[in-house]
């Protein structure tokens, strides 16, 4: 089966490292992540609004993901990767749109109305991209 993702979230997959809005919402990013990175092949439907990911908001918060500003950030990022709603395609065939098309600079143009992008985590994960690498393991939570 497929993983739908709206345009943004293809960037923050790259810089994910296992923190989220909630412990559900870092677990199913955790477990989408881990899939890209351990099935390449994985094939990704981009979709408008909300998508596999934003299925774990945690309930009771102010959902974003339906905002004008979300998909803003989803349009920049589709534009930017020459990409559109719509498509399918394997995980690789995004990684290497990436490798084409961004710079980690580009982050702060493109996501700048996102909270984590001051954690540096999205340039990084371009960075590690542009260098032909692929998706590091995720860092060990720690026990409680």
């Amino acid at each position: 089966m497929d993983i739908r993702l709206r345009g943004h979230h293809l960037l923050c997959l790259l810089g994910f490292r296992g923190m989220g809005y909630s412990a559900a919402y870092a677990a199913n990013m955790t477990n989408v992540y881990n899939r890209l990175r351990d099935e390449p092949g994985t094939l990704v439907t981009i979709i408008a609004g909300p998508d596999d990911l934003c299925a774990c908001f945690p309930e009771g918060e102010e959902a974003h993901c339906e905002n004008d500003s979300v998909a803003g950030l989803d349009a920049r990022a589709l534009k930017q990767l020459q990409l559109q709603a719509g498509l399918t395609l394997p995980w690789t065939a995004v990684i290497e749109r990436v490798r084409k098309h961004v710079m980690p600079e580009d982050i702060n143009d493109l996501c700048i109305t996102c909270q984590w992008r001051s954690y540096g985590v999205c340039e990084a994960g371009v960075r590690t991209i542009k260098r032909g690498e692929w998706l590091p393991p995720l860092p060990q939570a720690e026990a409680l």
